[in-house]
């Protein structure tokens, strides 16, 4: 591994400041990396539903992983800043699978990465002992690169309810995670889905890990996350719906005339 990935995983470390989120733009391919960076980006963050769509297939590790790793070397390549690539659940159904795939992962350039304690195949999440030996086999992927990777524990515990039925006995479900994903190597923990501030501020308060959100529209704007305590703000699939909604929009103007 290059001195210059080494670098980079750090700076990318660094940027993860409750108070003062790091904010990721998601993209899907080289081409649109290239955009987000001339647009004054700090880091490069992947979707994986986005980058499924790019495809032309569905999210859920139906991409070959192979594809992933090309899309993720040309995405690094194509920028000088920092990489994360979203990685759904690692791509590999024991502990010692997603630390091959990881491995992969980091010959491409990738600095970070995103691991989801979902099922792929059927409904339901990880355990947590599981999970955990999971991003273990992760860090430890990581410790025989010697790139110190950013890795994002991802629970999906909210998105498993409507924000209305969203509860203090969730938020202790996702921390008693929060805790055992720090202690398997993670870097940052993910909440997709929570949007109640008063959850989020306890969330961000109490989790060993910088807190990383994703904007929707019922979510709190950039300026409340980072006085929630929120250190990270993913827009995940939002972009690339923007533009094939836009596309769509004018090729229909296109043809209708």
């Amino acid at each position: 591994m290059s001195t210059n990935q080494i670098e980079r995983a750090q700076i990318f470390q660094r940027l993860h400041v409750p108070g003062k989120p790091l904010v990721l733009f998601n993209v899907w391919d080289a081409g649109s990396a290239i955009a987000v960076a001339k647009a004054g980006a700090s880091a490069i963050a992947t979707g994986s539903w986005s980058i499924a769509a790019a495809h032309g297939v569905d999210d859920g590790e139906v991409l070959p992983l192979s594809d992933v790793l090309v899309n993720a070397n040309r995405i690094a390549t194509a920028v000088e800043l920092p990489v994360t690539i979203d990685f759904e659940a690692g791509y590999g159904k024991t502990p010692d699978g997603v630390g091959a795939s990881v491995a992969a992962l980091l010959a491409t350039g990738a600095i970070g990465v995103n691991i989801e304690d979902r099922f792929i195949d059927r409904d339901g999440l990880q355990s947590i002992v599981d999970q955990a030996a999971r991003l273990t086999a992760a860090r430890g992927a990581a410790d025989t690169s010697g790139v110190p990777l950013f890795i994002n524990a991802r629970t999906d515990i909210f998105l498993n309810a409507l924000p209305a039925a969203h509860s203090s006995t969730m938020v202790d479900d996702a921390l008693a995670r929060a805790h055992a994903y720090a202690d398997a190597g993670a870097s940052g923990f993910f909440v997709p889905g929570l949007v109640d501030e008063f959850l989020l501020e306890r969330v961000c308060r109490e989790s060993p890990l910088p807190v990383n959100v994703m904007m929707v529209a019922a979510a709190p704007n950039a300026a409340r996350c980072a006085a929630l305590g929120v250190a990270r703000i993913s827009h995940g699939p939002g972009p690339y719906r923007a533009m094939a909604k836009w596309l769509e929009s004018a090729a229909r103007e296109v043809y209708a005339g």
